[in-house]
């Protein structure tokens, strides 16, 4: 409480703080696709060989 009453008295300092909620997204967005990423990488061939199989069975 006393940080925010601090940066309150500080308006150049509030400046700073005003994109950290987008920054902290963006950084949550960046971690999300770069576990995407792994997952198919390690995934992705038997995830291929389970359709193929599929579409051999039809």
């Amino acid at each position: 409480m006393a940080l925010w009453q601090w940066l309150s008295a500080h308006p150049a300092l509030r400046r700073w703080t005003r994109g950290q909620g987008l920054v902290e997204y963006a950084l949550i967005l960046i971690f999300v696709a770069v576990v995407l990423v792994f997952i198919l990488t390690v995934l992705g061939p038997g995830i291929s060989n389970i359709y193929a199989n599929i579409i051999e069975q039809l």
